[in-house]
């Protein structure tokens, strides 16, 4: 996809200031300033730099992220559809004892669904029967959410520029398939050091998270980067996020997947997770 000169030097700076925020541990201003606050395939471009740079230091990608799947938040940021970000394999800590604070900027968690796909979503209508016979399995999951922009002072065009503010994630070990639930149906709470603070159910996510799978395996095809099996969805949020500061525990129910939790380590020195990624 060909920018003009003036695009391209648009989204060499926003790489070039999100670049910044990540390697030295500090918010920068937002980009808006660059990509104005309506042009999204432009943020999109800075999205692709980004996980350009990244792949070209070794980084694995594993799945995507969708954002944006709540009407009040889609309402908040003026736009009408969600939006997507990619996940690398550096940013799954589920095996780790602790999440690295260190590794954060603005932390903030999620309750999602996420499914494992077991075929890839490339060809034909993608619609709900297509993308719901993909899924392999699904499992409860923590996604991290982060700002490299200064107190989450977002619109749409720096949030898809950040890669969809993007952290890290939590997958749980149950799985199951979708004969075995529903995931429309699921009733999601979380809670922060054992306070229930968010709640919700699988319908807040655009109506079911399989439509909101459906939505991204369309939008994803149509930037040339189709979904394929054995990548993993973070489906989108179940109920409002909630602040994850160094020290909290953050457990969230979703129905019949169970539990998943994620205790954030004590801050340290920053550090770069992109460094790290496998």
């Amino acid at each position: 996809m060909g920018h003009t000169a003036e695009a391209g030097r648009a989204i060499a700076l926003a790489a070039a200031r999100l670049t910044e925020a990540q390697e030295q541990g500090r918010p920068v201003a937002p980009i808006r300033d660059l990509l104005g606050t309506h042009d999204i395939e432009t943020a999109y471009a800075v999205q692709r730099e980004l996980t350009r740079r990244r792949l070209a230091d070794g980084a694995v990608v594993v799945g995507r992220k969708i954002g944006l799947t709540a009407p009040a938040v889609q309402a908040q940021l003026g736009v009408d559809q969600p939006d997507f970000g990619v996940l690398f394999a550096g940013m799954d800590v589920s095996a780790l004892p602790e999440v690295p604070s260190q590794c954060l900027l603005q932390p903030k968690a999620e309750a999602e669904i996420a499914f494992v796909l077991g075929q890839d979503l490339a060809d034909g209508d993608l619609d709900l029967p297509q993308v719901r016979e993909a899924v392999a399995y699904a499992v409860a999951a923590l996604e991290i959410v982060d700002s490299r922009i200064a107190d989450w002072d977002i619109t749409i065009t720096d949030t898809v520029a950040d890669n969809a503010s993007s952290g890290l994630f939590v997958l749980a070990e149950r799985r199951l398939t979708l004969d075995e639930f529903e995931p429309r149906d699921t009733p999601m709470h979380l809670y922060a050091d054992g306070v229930l603070v968010s709640e919700g159910v699988g319908a807040a996510c655009l109506g079911d998270p399989l439509n909101a799978l459906a939505w991204l395996a369309r939008t994803a095809r149509a930037y040339g980067e189709p979904l394929r099996a054995g990548q993993v969805v973070l489906s989108g949020a179940l109920g409002p996020m909630v602040p994850a500061p160094p020290g909290t525990t953050i457990r969230a129910e979703i129905g019949p997947l169970g539990e998943v939790t994620a205790a954030f380590s004590e801050k340290a020195a920053f550090s770069d997770p992109e460094k790290s990624d496998a």
